[in-house]
């Protein structure tokens, strides 16, 4: 350690010191190997660097350590570096369009975009993670905006559409090619949504009430909960077990094998009860 740099370990980095991101960084080292992890030192080594430079960097190699070897530590990383990052982006896009979502909903979609799509990134630049998450963040907002049912029509400034229509000529043979696909697309559409009603039928009435207040009725997840009568952080665990049992199940019949979701003991009873505001998992039904 060189002289002076005992303060500059001190400085804060997202929701991490220096000294700590430099202790969480060398957890990696048994799945990436010493000489990736020195990429990581040299950056944070580097007392030329401030902050905001640092997260850049830092995020970047550890989008692409993700990539390669989906890591949770490294994804758990770029979220304690950039949430409060990325939320003000949300939140700053979010009052230009005067709309009435709850940031936090937002970000974790973003999040989870990031999770999903990480063979999208390319990690030519430095600052690559931070100005791919700004498109990210960008293109979440907008679809946000459109499932929003609101009195009067949305107007999203032109800068901010993702991609103008592309205008072009269809020959008749392209023209045929096309119908095929949307044919085949419509059969493959068919399928999936034969295979959620099945499964959506097998969850308990309150999954099935809660995902009708959310996807069918675009209720709000705050005025949902008020609905049934449940807290908002209870409303988001009930929907998300829900559907991840919904996914679950497609994805296990998709591969070859038997669906692992039963159906609820009493389609007419809920498989949880409320005491006192707080959801509490009733021994039979659907397993989670």
């Amino acid at each position: 350690m060189t002289r002076g740099s005992s303060s500059r370990d001190l400085e804060v980095v997202g929701d991490l010191s220096i000294t700590r991101l430099r202790e969480r960084v060398a957890e990696l080292e048994a799945e990436i190997g010493e000489e990736a992890l020195g990429e990581f030192l040299a950056i944070l080594d580097d007392e030329t660097r401030g902050p905001e430079s640092i997260r850049d960097s830092v995020s970047t190699l550890l989008m692409e350590v993700f990539r390669t070897h989906t890591s949770r530590v490294a994804f758990g990383l770029l979220y304690e570096l950039n949430h409060h990052h990325l939320l003000q982006q949300v939140q700053a896009r979010l009052r230009r369009f005067q709309a009435r979502i709850e940031p936090h909903d937002v970000l974790q979609e973003v999040f989870f975009n990031v999770y999903r799509y990480p063979h999208r990134f390319n990690r030519a630049r430095e600052d690559a993670f931070r100005v791919w998450t700004a498109t990210i963040v960008r293109n979440t907002v907008l679809k946000c905006l459109r499932s929003m049912k609101r009195g009067g029509r949305t107007e999203v400034p032109f800068e901010d559409l993702t991609e103008q229509p592309e205008v072009r000529s269809l020959g008749p043979f392209s023209g045929v090619v096309e119908r095929e696909s949307a044919a085949h697309c419509h059969r493959v559409y068919l399928t999936y949504l034969q295979l959620y009603l099945r499964f959506y039928s097998m969850l308990s009435g309150r999954e099935r009430r809660a995902i009708h207040l959310v996807e069918v009725e675009d209720l709000s997840y705050r005025d949902a909960a008020a609905e049934l009568g449940i807290k908002l952080e209870n409303l988001k665990m009930v929907i998300f077990r829900a559907r991840r049992k919904i996914h679950r199940s497609m994805r296990r019949v998709f591969e070859g094998l038997p669906p692992d979701l039963r159906p609820a003991r009493d389609p007419r009873a809920d498989s949880t009860r409320v005491l006192g505001g707080e959801l509490v998992q009733a021994p039979e039904g659907v397993e989670p």
